[in-house]
């Protein structure tokens, strides 16, 4: 057998072309479809399992933009990348280049920076490996038709990965096109190519008429006969043959564009602004530090090595570890609640969510809808709504729906569908809200069955039936079957029209066109009731400052029903139709004091989303549907599940394994517990680095020596680092997961000059202490000052954790989280032991005696209740803390 036919390569064009280049696709687009099958050596059997592997072999499997974790070495070589490790980089060099025979202070820099970008890197790889394996949980598939090794097709479910050129693709509402494919049959298909073009609206597609002239001028995108992987289909059907997967797709051309750096969020840019405001804050500093020293001592050289680790004492080099150990901690502990986090800031803006807007089916309910009633249009039970209602579920090509379950579940009529063969079927789409097969049992006669919602259904029916007659259907009849319906609306079920319509055989394809002058015949009612766990998640979201919206394309009267028995206010609800012709001032106001939306079509949902956004809320959306993908791209955080249709999947940036509310509660908590121990580290650091330069601001000023040798302040900040990397396993107070919490930059700054001076007080205090009571006045003394101000400066830096991390009285009313307390308990013992050890003597300190401890101890406790009572008045000022 010759060898598979090659494809050729869409984006086989110069770097930053690739938007420009004519996928290859498009060359066939008008080709006869014997034709176009012969070329690419296939049929509308499908391939078989011989043809599959050698394509798979030759043009590698079909995967193109998506995000794939870097190669370890590219991800080692980005965590040196961070402001702060550069910093640390050029200064160890440059106290390397003036001091070429003393290693020390560059190694100590060096080992900082190691256990920064090590501890940094190991996340960052761990947290990528696991995403990956949680998104592999996450699978896409296609309808293929392929031959099977006794020479028969079928149709199969595979993995999107896993198609070749060739491949015969069956498309329905709610797929995501899986390649570059050529139509070869169509039926009222319409594809959202959002993805491609960024329009909103869908696009009518259609197989090649060959009584029509092709366009061969038609943009790639204006084509109407060709479907490019990543956009997905809104409603149709289809049959296709795979021109191009993979890198060779028109979407693989434009991989580079699509899986570049994402577009920073509000939590990438708060730890952006926190970071340059120390490093400017350090750049201030730093050099008035080099100048009072070199002015005072006289020694520039000595000076200046002062002031590089002064520069490396402000630095913190730490903050990259702690964001990316912050939120791998969260996202490892979402995953043991069945939650794929595909983005990791989601995290944190799934605890800043203060207004979440949620499909109502499914997540509100037991998404289990079984077939209550089937009615006559008296309200009379009546079989034969039933067996036409089967019918059409049955004969249906398309998604089945879970109403469309329901009733092939309700009652066994195989015998009926015996005698009935398919012609045709009108899928159902969101504009038209019904669908349509036609039937034929031979006897030159064609029966259309159509099901659908009550006004739509209503638009087209022509007649009604009681008993065995059919009588033209009145205004008055109308009222009395909206009446019903009604009816059944209020006791919280959901009604679909059943109706038929019998003519001649007309020998061709039917359309929308065909969906006029039906016969009602009656009604289906279903049930959906809510889940037990809905009014206790709603009333835990509330508590925690969460607003839930609900925002449907289902009947109003049924959404009302179930939102009141979970507990949802439905004063004001609103139709799409009442929001169309909104302006946007307009539509904020109505949005702000409505909580139900009903009957909303995908681009008003988004509207919504988008609203709520312009009034500065954090907005989540929780959907599954064809229909959600526009609002779940809009949103801050996209919320889907693992049943979703793709194109949900994949829009969001969080999958629930399991439709639970409950969980939705847990990753709100999760995230306000991340975003707080980020902001600890942060204000911890920040107000310590300035309480640290105020005091070396101070000293260098009457001090005759040094107030710590360079060494020294390079030691007491790394044990000071390591005493951070606990945080992220700290524990928060309640009070502070109650509502919603967001980046305040402006407020570290504020932080930082109020607390900051709190430990300069009791450095002064240790100065005057040593000074004055142990004498330690002297060049010749300055060993001894040096190692009380160490000890004293270690202890006052590490309890400030424990200060910092609640607004409560800290040990009484709250304490920390075990390893917290461990380490930090840890490296305060290491400070007071260094100085009896060999490598103090090595730093250039000596022993302390007994009576300076006694002081010491005095000094902590004293600058324990000081900093509480500067908290009391910052939050009566303020009203905030963390």
């Amino acid at each position: 057998m010759s060898g598979p036919p090659s494809q050729p390569k869409a984006g086989a064009v110069p770097a930053g072309k690739a938007a420009h280049a004519r996928p290859a696709v498009a060359a066939w687009a008008w080709s006869d479809a014997q034709a176009l099958l012969a070329s690419l050596e296939t049929t509308l059997a499908g391939l078989d399992e011989e043809q599959i592997e050698a394509r798979l072999d030759r043009d590698g499997i079909n995967e193109a933009a998506h995000e794939k974790p870097p190669h370890w070495s590219l991800q080692l070589a980005r965590t040196f990348k961070n402001p702060f490790i550069v910093v640390l980089l050029v200064l160890a060099g440059v106290q390397l280049a003036t001091s070429p025979h003393d290693l020390t202070g560059p190694a100590i820099i060096l080992v900082m920076v190691l256990i920064s970008v090590g501890l940094n890197f190991s996340q960052e790889f761990r947290s990528s490996r696991a995403a990956e394996r949680l998104k592999a949980m996450v699978r896409n598939t296609a309808t293929v038709t392929r031959r099977a090794s006794d020479g028969h097709s079928e149709r199969i479910e595979v993995p999107v990965v896993e198609l070749v050129a060739g491949d015969i693709v069956h498309l329905s509402a709610g797929d995501m096109v899986p390649a570059d494919l050529r139509l070869l049959a169509a039926k009222d298909l319409f594809i959202s190519q959002a993805i491609l073009t960024g329009e909103s609206l869908p696009v009518e597609k259609t197989a090649p008429d060959p009584a029509a002239p092709a366009n061969a001028q038609a943009a790639a995108l204006e084509l109407p006969t060709v479907c490019y992987l990543g956009t997905n289909v809104v409603s149709g059907s289809a049959t296709a043959v795979v021109v191009a997967t993979g890198p060779r797709s028109y979407l693989g051309s434009l991989a580079h564009t699509l899986t570049g750096q994402r577009e920073m969020t509000s939590f990438d840019r708060g730890v952006k602004s926190v970071s340059w405001l120390l490093i400017r804050f350090m750049a201030v500093m730093v050099p008035i530090v080099f100048l009072i020293q070199g002015f005072g001592k006289g020694s520039w050289l000595e000076a200046f090595l002062f002031a590089i680790s002064v520069a490396v004492g402000l630095t913190p080099e730490m903050l990259p570890l702690i964001v990316t150990a912050n939120l791998a901690k969260g996202a490892l502990a979402m995953s043991k609640r069945k939650v794929v986090v595909k983005q990791l800031n989601a995290i944190q803006n799934f605890g800043a969510m203060d207004v979440l807007c949620t499909d109502k089916t499914g997540t509100l309910t037991l998404d289990r809808i079984v077939l209550e009633h089937h009615l006559d249009l008296d309200g009379e039970e009546s079989d034969d709504a039933l067996e036409f209602g089967y019918l059409n579920s049955h004969f249906q090509t398309g998604l089945k729906n879970l109403m469309d379950k329901a009733v092939l579940a309700h009652r066994d009529l195989e015998a009926s569908l015996a005698k009935w063969k398919v012609v045709d079927e009108i899928p159902f789409d969101f504009q038209r809200r019904r669908m349509s097969v036609v039937l034929t049992q031979g006897d030159g006669d064609d029966l259309l069955v159509c099901k659908g919602a009550v006004e739509e259904m209503l638009q087209i029916c022509a007649f009604a039936r009681e008993g065995d007659r059919d009588i033209p259907l009145t205004d008055h009849r109308r009222e009395t079957i909206r009446d019903l319906t009604h009816g059944l609306n209020d006791d919280g079920l959901r009604v679909l029209i059943v109706a038929v319509k019998r003519q001649p055989a007309a020998g061709r394809a039917y359309g929308i066109a065909d969906e006029a002058g039906l016969t009602a015949i009656g009604c289906l009612a279903f049930l959906d009731p809510p889940k037990d766990s809905a009014r206790t998640a709603i009333a835990a979201l509330h508590h925690h400052g969460v607003a839930v919206k609900v925002i449907t394309g289902d009947n109003e009267l049924v959404t009302r029903k179930i939102c009141r028995e979970v507990g949802l206010d439905v004063a004001h609800s609103v139709l799409g139709a009442d929001i169309e012709d909104l302006d946007d001032p307009a539509l904020d106001d109505l949005v702000a004091r409505t909580t139900v939306f009903a009957k909303m079509s995908p681009l008003q949902k988004s509207r919504v989303v988008a609203s709520l956004q312009r009034r500065g809320h954090t907005v989540g959306f929780l959907g599954d549907g064809i229909n959600d993908a526009a609002a779940l791209r809009r949103a801050d955080v996209g919320i889907s599940v693992d049943t979703a249709t793709d194109i949900a999947k994949e829009s969001a940036d969080i999958i629930l394994l399991e439709k639970n509310l409950m969980v939705l509660e847990e990753g709100v908590l999760e995230g306000r517990i991340i975003f707080g121990n980020i902001i600890k580290y942060i204000k911890m650091t920040a107000s310590s680095n300035f309480g640290n330069v105020f005091s070396i601001l101070i000293a260098s000023i009457f001090l005759p020596f040094l107030p710590m040798l360079p060494l020294q302040i390079l030691v007491l900040n790394l044990l000071y680092d390591i005493s951070q990397l606990s945080i992220p396993f700290d524990r928060m107070d309640e009070e502070y997961i109650k509502r919603p919490r967001k980046w305040d930059a402006g407020d570290i700054g504020r932080f930082m000059v109020w607390i900051g001076p709190t430990s300069s007080v009791f450095d002064m205090t240790t100065f005057a202490l040593l000074w004055f009571w142990f004498g330690a006045n002297a060049p010749a003394h300055q060993a001894f000052f040096q190692s009380g101000w160490f000890v004293e400066s270690l202890l006052t830096q590490t309890l400030v954790v424990h200060m910092i991390r609640t607004r409560k009285i800290p040990f009484l009313q709250s304490s920390a989280a075990a390893p917290v307390l461990a380490l930090t308990t840890a490296i305060i013992a290491i400070g007071i032991a260094i100085p009896y050890t060999g490598l103090g003597r090595k730093l250039g300190m000596v022993e302390m005696p007994l009576g300076y401890f006694g002081w010491l101890a005095a000094t902590v406790v004293a600058y324990c209740v000081l900093t509480q009572a500067v908290k009391v008045i910052y939050m009566r000022r303020f009203a905030h803390w963390l």
